[in-house]
């Protein structure tokens, strides 16, 4: 999955795990940055912005949408 073949659903930051090691998460559907997640830990993600870039930690509550498959 990348971002051109994504679609984009609200991130639920109530659920038990609103994101996963891997997944491509927004502060906008779409919109840039878009990152993928590397770790969590403790309401924040480890993310970066591209395959071997440098990653950063971020606070999950600053996403608002997570990738999905594109149907």
């Amino acid at each position: 999955m990348n971002a051109r073949t994504v679609a984009w659903t609200p991130l639920d930051l109530a659920a038990a795990q609103p994101v996963r090691a891997g997944d491509l998460v927004s502060a906008d559907a779409g919109g840039l940055p878009i990152y993928r997640v590397m770790a969590l830990e403790e309401g924040r993600a480890w993310v970066a912005t591209r395959p071997g870039g440098p990653t950063r930690a971020m606070p999950l509550d600053g996403f608002r949408w997570r990738a999905i498959k594109a149907a």
